[in-house]
């Protein structure tokens, strides 16, 4: 398992990508197809045109790390972009729902105290969701 702290950001490639690229062709669809740096250290998230086989791009301050998943049978649940989005954000928690096999869009979050950063910078603003009954 790739070791990520929370400062680090998970992208998905929204469409298909070619399975048979690796570290140089997936670098490359960060930078101009997503419009990312692929030596930021977060992870970038591939998938084929059926959502049975997943790669993972990611630098380690050493080296990049491209991993892969092909699934036996079933398919990974991938989201639907927004128009004219180059790349989806998710958290951690949503990463390990997608490798573990359950379709997290239809699970929910429960209401508490969380800090996000902000995407253009690293302040940090908060969210506070307060349950009443």
């Amino acid at each position: 398992m790739i070791p990520f702290g929370p400062a680090t950001r998970i992208f998905l490639a929204p469409g298909p990508t070619d399975m048979r690229r690796s570290f140089d062709g997936l670098s490359e669809l960060v930078r101009h197809s997503m419009g990312a740096d692929p030596l930021s250290g977060h992870l970038f998230i591939f998938s084929n045109r059926r959502r049975n086989r997943l790669k993972i791009l990611v630098w380690d301050s050493s080296g990049l790390w491209v991993c892969a998943k092909r699934l036996e049978r079933g398919t990974f649940h991938w989201p639907t972009p927004a128009p004219g989005e180059t790349k989806v954000r998710i958290g951690a928690e949503e990463l390990a729902l997608l490798l573990g096999g359950l379709d997290w869009p239809r699970t929910q979050r429960r209401r508490w105290w969380r800090r996000l950063p902000t995407e253009e910078t690293h302040e940090v603003s908060v969210s506070c969701d307060l349950v009443t009954q």
